[in-house]
C-alpha cells in the first residue's frame, strides 16, 4: 500500500508548498459543513471531520473561526458539492471533488484544465469504479503492533496497517473514520499527521518522464482552481 500513500504524501507537499490558498479552501468547507448543519463540531459529524483535516494542515484558528461565525451569521453564500471525472495521457484516471456557487463556471474550468494539459472529462461513472472511497488516519510515534493492539482493544476492524517514513498508516472504511480518530484518542494520541478521506486507486499506473511532467501539469492546474477542493489520481508520482 505505500504507493497509495506517495499519491497522499505527493498531494500534501503540493499543498503545503501553497498555503494561502489551502487555508481558503480550508475556509470554504468550514463554512459550507457549518452552515448545513449545527456550527458546533461536537454535534455537527461533517465540521468534525473538517476541522480534524484542517488541524493536520496547520490551518490558523482566525481562518476557522471565521467560517463558522460566517456560518453562524447566516452568510447567503450557497455552494454545490461536484464531482468531475476524467482522464490524463496514458490512460491516467482523475476525479476532481469541488465546491462552487457557479455550476457552469466550475465546469468550464475544469474541462479547460484537462483539455490543455492533454486529458479530457469524462462522464460521471466513467472512472470512479476504479476508486475507492478510504479514510487515512497517520499517527507518529507508535509501532505497527502499538496501533493494531489499541485498535483491537477498541474493537475497530480497519483495512489495513503501514509503516511509512516514521509514521504508522491506518486504512480503514470512510464510515470508521471517528472511530479510529476515537480510539487512537482513548489511547492518549491527539495529534494526527494524516487525517483524510480520499479516493484510493484500485490499480496505480507509472508514466515516462515525459506523460508524467504533462500529467503533473495537468493536476496543478486543476488544484489552482479556486472552486476544486481535491483531486484524486491512479499515477504513481513517486
Amino acid at each position: 500500500m505505500g504507493r497509495k500513500w506517495n499519491n497522499i504524501k505527493e498531494k500534501k507537499a503540493s499543498k503545503d508548498a501553497n498555503t494561502s490558498r489551502i487555508y481558503a479552501k480550508f475556509g470554504r468547507e468550514i463554512y459550507v459543513a457549518a452552515k448545513s448543519g449545527d456550527p458546533n463540531p461536537e454535534s455537527n459529524q461533517a465540521l468534525k471531520f473538517v476541522l480534524e483535516r484542517a488541524k493536520t494542515y496547520s490551518v490558523p484558528k482566525a481562518i476557522i473561526d471565521r467560517a463558522i461565525e460566517k456560518a453562524k451569521g447566516g452568510g447567503d453564500e450557497n455552494f454545490d458539492e461536484l464531482r468531475y471525472e476524467g482522464f490524463g495521457v496514458n490512460g491516467s484516471m482523475v476525479i476532481v471533488d469541488a465546491l462552487t456557487n457557479n455550476v457552469n463556471r466550475t465546469a468550464s474550468e475544469v474541462r479547460a484544465a484537462f483539455g490543455k494539459n492533454g486529458g479530457n472529462m469524462g462522464v460521471s461513472g466513467s472512472v470512479a469504479y476504479m476508486f475507492d472511497p478510504s479514510a487515512i488516519i497517520g499517527v507518529e510515534g507508535k509501532t505497527a503492533d502499538d496501533v493494531l493492539e489499541l485498535l483491537l482493544e477498541a474493537d475497530v476492524d480497519v483495512r489495513d496497517i503501514e509503516v511509512h517514513d516514521d509514521q504508522v498508516l491506518v486504512y480503514a472504511e470512510p464510515s470508521q473514520f471517528h472511530e479510529v480518530q476515537e480510539a487512537f484518542k482513548q489511547a492518549g494520541v491527539t495529534d494526527f499527521t494524516v487525517a483524510e478521506l480520499t479516493m484510493l486507486a484500485q490499480n496505480e499506473i507509472s508514466l515516462d518522464e515525459e506523460a508524467q511532467a504533462q500529467f503533473e501539469k495537468m493536476i496543478d492546474a486543476l488544484d489552482d482552481l479556486e472552486d476544486v477542493q481535491q483531486v484524486h489520481h491512479n499515477v504513481d508520482l513517486a
